[in-house]
């Protein structure tokens, strides 16, 4: 595949790790260098030359914890999280804090993309402490990786960003109290990682969920849903929030038209805020108000994926071409920015970018000034653009315009005495205008990690997307990625969960395998090839071999021989991607459907049995897995009627 001469200019300007440091020496070379030097994960590249000591998670840090008899100060995040970014230049780029961590805590980085079973476990912790969580993720854990205390985001000094308490403040409480009173946190850490043990494996109650769950979840998110904006009320709105690929489920099968109306509505009002890039395609990671416009402006392949999917089957329930249209926008976004030579996708680009004076800014490359319009389009195509993309009154974000739709287009082509269709054209050159004028822009930093979960559910948008809208270019680049992806990361029969730098790393985890799983059944229910299906199984036998709960029914999130860690993750809800346990749930359906295999089917009620419980007491975490339910009953229901 050639890439266009844009895409290669794009991709020399983002992809470029970012190595920085403020401390440098007279010829521009970092004063410091820490042990991430060595790693490639993109988000410890940004840290390796920090004044902190930073280790990477591994026995070097654990054993030096121990020789020193020091905590661990544990670190987590990704190369594209804002407040990650405002963290490090705050507090690890200060010289104070980091001689303060270097002499009291041993220092660990962590890049959650490469590492889930490591943030999941201690974002837990930080939830059982606190009720909430986020990144970066901060704890502070005994030798022995016990959870001591922990947090998000924490300003430098107290009185910093109105917090009472500052990150140095907080590192002298932690080196005093586990200096002073060491039995004590020993027994708190201990007592805190038993109930995060308790907290993410379900209880193993026998039961099995009743189809009545299905429409009572439907009557529970339309207490919850918003009517006038979509999604679910308040603010932030995450695309995640409201499983609407689960109510079209639901409509198909009961025609209540009430869940039609939460799916349009919802995929309507994300399609013309600002949540979506209304100039280069593809959505950003989720909105800071409840009405879709302000965004965090960072794009994660995993929701550019999972929308392609919801947008296609909008369009295939209800034909309207604006769903259509979203769709081919977000693959075409992807193919054209995304993606990399080997035709795999890399993970995410940053919500930083830098301004006219080099100086890093949040949406900067996304937004713009008032008077920007007026002097890149001509006149008459610049009121156009005003009115049809709502860059007028009060600025949006940071003195600068978020390009969103308000007004329906035949308002907009009656107001200058134009056709509907005269209006389309129009909007595509304004769009095209501005879109070359922003390439003029330094992008933001890309993350090129490739990660096997998130490309196999980008191979999946295209696989379904060019069977449904008959376009061989999505179909082989579904294939060309699924090649790609089988040789790089399927290594001595197991799969890893990251490539990087030509190599492999990281063992997969459930995610990796079964969202693998998924694309495997979509290619062969496309091109028919057997290949695809044998592979599918093949991948299934090592769910089976290594992350199946024999004795309750489920899986774990990391393997039997993999690194042991505090606790071992049995996951069933939904977060920014949906769960493991439901994807392989509906895979095992599809592949009895396929094969006629009682024993698949008979592993897919294994796990609904055992997330029984969960799904009863908190049905709106469950949303693919109620997908992987109704298909269950609904296979009932056609060969019993």
């Amino acid at each position: 595949m050639q890439k266009s001469p844009v895409l290669s200019e794009i991709q020399q300007k983002n992809t470029a790790p970012i190595i920085h440091s403020r401390h440098c020496n007279k010829d521009g070379s970092p004063q410091f260098s820490n042990r991430l030097v060595h790693e490639t994960s993109p988000y410890l590249l940004q840290h390796a030359h920090n004044p902190v000591n930073w280790f990477p998670w591994g026995e070097e840090a654990f054993e030096e914890s121990k020789i020193l008899d020091r905590p661990l100060f544990v670190s987590i995040g990704y190369s594209t999280c804002h407040w990650c970014h405002v963290m490090e230049e705050e507090s690890f780029e200060d010289l104070e804090i980091a001689e303060y961590i270097n002499n009291h805590f041993v220092a660990v980085k962590v890049d959650r993309e490469e590492r889930p079973d490591i943030d999941s476990i201690y974002m837990g912790a930080v939830q059982l402490i606190h009720g909430h969580g986020g990144w970066p993720l901060n704890v502070f854990l005994t030798p022995r990786k016990n959870p001591i205390f922990g947090g998000t985001y924490f300003p430098p000094r107290d009185g910093d960003r109105g917090a009472i308490t500052g990150f140095l403040t907080i590192l002298h409480r932690i080196h005093s109290v586990y200096s002073m009173q060491r039995k004590s946190v020993e027994q708190s850490s201990e007592e805190l990682s038993a109930a995060l043990r308790k907290m993410l494996a379900p209880s193993h109650d026998p039961g099995f969920p009743c189809p009545d769950i299905l429409d009572s979840t439907v009557d529970l998110f339309k207490k919850l849903f918003d009517h006038d904006h979509g999604g679910v009320k308040g603010a932030p709105k995450f695309p995640s929030s409201l499983p609407v690929r689960f109510f079209m489920k639901r409509y198909m099968r009961k025609k209540d038209p009430s869940c039609l109306f939460m799916v349009t509505q919802t995929l309507e009002k994300m399609a013309r805020g600002g949540m979506y890039d209304q100039i280069g395609g593809g959505f950003h990671r989720y909105s800071t108000d409840n009405v879709w416009l302000v965004p965090h402006f960072e794009k994660m392949l995993y929701d550019n994926a999972l929308l392609a999917m919801a947008y296609l089957e909008a369009y295939l329930l209800t034909g309207r071409s604006l769903f259509r249209g979203i769709t081919e926008d977000i693959l075409d976004y992807v193919l054209r920015e995304m993606r990399i030579d080997e035709g795999l996708f890399h993970a995410a680009t940053d919500a930083d970018s830098l301004n006219e004076n080099e100086c890093k800014e949040e949406g900067f490359f996304f937004t713009w000034n008032p008077e920007d319009i007026g002097q890149i389009l001509s006149p008459e195509h610049a009121r156009i653009a005003c009115m049809h993309f709502s860059l007028t009154g009060k600025p949006h974000f940071e003195g600068r315009y978020i390009p969103h739709i308000v007004q329906d287009a035949k308002v907009t082509a009656a107001s200058f005495n134009i056709s509907e269709d005269s209006l389309d054209d129009i909007i595509r050159q304004i769009k095209n205008v501005l879109y070359k004028e922003r390439l003029k822009r330094k992008p933001p930093h890309a993350d090129t990690k490739i990660i096997t979960a998130w490309n196999s559910l980008m191979i999946s948008a295209f696989t379904r997307a060019g069977s449904v809208l008959e376009n061989n270019v999505y179909t082989d680049a579904a294939l060309v990625a699924a090649t790609s992806l089988w040789e790089k990361i399927y290594v001595q029969n197991r799969v890893y969960r990251t490539y990087q730098a030509g190599n492999p790393r990281h063992r997969g985890c459930l995610d990796d395998h079964a969202f693998l799983v998924q694309a495997l059944i979509d290619l062969y229910e496309s091109t028919r090839d057997e290949a695809w299906l044998s592979k599918a199984t093949e991948m299934d036998n090592i769910l089976s071999s290594f992350f199946e709960d024999r004795e309750h029914g489920g899986y774990f999130m990391t393997a039997s021989d993999h690194e042991s860690l505090i606790a071992r993750e049995k996951p069933g809800n939904d977060h920014a991607v949906p769960s493991g346990n439901s994807i392989q749930a509906l895979n095992l359906l599809r592949l009895f459907d396929i094969t006629g295999n009682i024993t698949f089917r008979e592993r897919a009620e294994r796990i609904f049995s055992a997330f029984s419980k969960q799904l009863d007491q908190h049905p709106q975490g469950f949303g693919d897995m109620l997908i992987a339910l109704d298909h269950y009953y609904g296979y009932d229901q056609t060969n019993k009627g």
